[in-house]
């Protein structure tokens, strides 16, 4: 009895801490904006929800942010499937790495901004949310994948080789297994870096039904409310998304550690 009543107690815990948090945190807000006294600079943390409570009792709210979490996850997936592939391929190939590195470098080194004013000479609207997503997270798991790749023990994949194990086995026991820890964090990080590039891509692209119109529309108008309001909703999905994508990890990892011990 102990040992079940222990965990929802850690559980209980964790969630007290993390609502602790959340109101040290908007203390916080609420003092600076206090000490500003300025609402167009620093709205209040209680206008800002209110502002927010009365977007989400509108219909538009709902498609809006539905068109942009279409666009950043459309992005984000082809960005991962990509990846993973030429990642896999370049850390087992050299030529292939050497081939794609100068590219993935150069998609580091150039800022963001770059590429959604050249990203806007070439698809409409409403499509450059999603090359630019794609193209910024791509360097982040292509690179991850490589370093997995690349950590393999090299002699025991040799000794796969010799025995003649066959490639589905491979890859479900040795190649898996490896690249997980890899990719999993590689997913977060770019996860989280979509939401940023897709909807700065959306201000500057004006896509109709998008949460990065209405932040360019709010900071034309010198909303600053409706501003905070909006950014919060981008926060909330962004952290909905990677709590969601940590969870999905989490059984992968505990469904390949089953059929791994019903294989043994």
């Amino acid at each position: 009895m102990m040992a079940s009543t222990t965990p929802s107690k850690r559980k209980g815990t964790g969630l007290l801490l993390q609502l602790a948090v959340a109101v040290f945190w908007l203390l916080v807000w609420h003092g600076v904006y206090l000490l500003v006294d300025r609402e167009l600079y620093l709205p209040s943390p209680l206008s800002v929800l209110e502002r927010l409570s009365g977007l989400v009792r509108e219909p538009l709210f709902w498609k809006d942010t539905g068109m942009s979490v279409v666009r950043i996850v459309c992005g984000f997936a082809l960005s991962v499937a990509a990846a993973a592939v030429l990642g896999v391929l370049s850390g087992l190939n050299a030529y292939v790495h050497m081939l794609l590195n100068p590219l993935v470098t150069a998609i580091k080194a150039t800022p963001v901004m770059s590429f959604i004013m050249i990203a806007l000479f070439w698809f409409s609207s409403g499509r450059v949310p999603v090359f630019i997503c794609f193209l910024m997270c791509f360097p982040i798991v292509w690179t991850h994948m490589v370093e997995g790749i690349r950590s393999l023990d090299r002699s025991y994949l040799e000794m796969t080789r010799v025995f003649r194990v066959k490639l589905s086995v491979r890859i479900r026991r040795v190649y898996l297994p490896s690249l997980i820890p890899f990719f999993s964090p590689a997913c977060l990080t770019a996860l989280g870096f979509g939401w940023k590039v897709g909807v700065a891509a959306e201000v500057l692209s004006h896509p109709k039904n998008s949460i990065g119109s209405h932040l360019y529309e709010a900071k034309a108008y010198l909303d600053s409310t409706e501003l905070f309001a909006w950014t919060l909703v981008v926060i909330a999905l962004s952290m909905l998304f990677e709590k969601t994508f940590s969870i999905l990890i989490r059984r992968l990892k505990s469904d390949k550690k089953a059929v791994m011990i019903a294989d043994a």
